[in-house]
């Protein structure tokens, strides 16, 4: 079985991500929602439900972006001490904004890079 040839054509996966591109034919019809994909472009019928992207990125971006967000807490809790509910306005806001927007970046450049790869499922072939 031959392995299907790598697409050098098409946006780069920062454009896929960052604008909302389709992979295949760069229009603008990758997302339905913030960080959810349209079932299929409408300009060139790419169909995106049969890429896998999966909850990878959520977790890590969570972790990650929890991890900088305590720490920002903390040294505003220890640099200037603002009360409590000054920092629930300002950091829960910022975390669900950053968290929503590190989440369409990761999702749209996995997706990218999954169709300019030719990725798919592993298979152990029958010998």
């Amino acid at each position: 079985m031959a392995e299907p040839e790598p697409r050098q054509h098409g946006p780069t996966p920062a454009q896929v991500a960052l604008k909302g591109l389709c992979p295949r034919c760069g229009a603008q019809t990758l997302f339905t929602g913030p960080v959810k994909f349209t079932d299929r472009c409408r300009a060139c019928g790419l169909d995106f439900t049969t890429f896998n992207v999966g909850d990878g990125p959520a977790a890590f971006l969570t972790f990650i972006l929890g991890g900088l967000l305590v720490g920002l807490s903390l040294t505003l809790e220890l640099t200037i001490e603002p009360p409590l509910w000054l920092l629930a306005i300002i950091l829960v806001p910022l975390g669900v904004v950053s968290v929503i927007g590190a989440l369409r970046l990761a999702k749209g450049v996995l997706l990218a890079l999954e169709y300019r790869n030719a990725a798919r499922e592993g298979r152990i072939s029958d010998q």
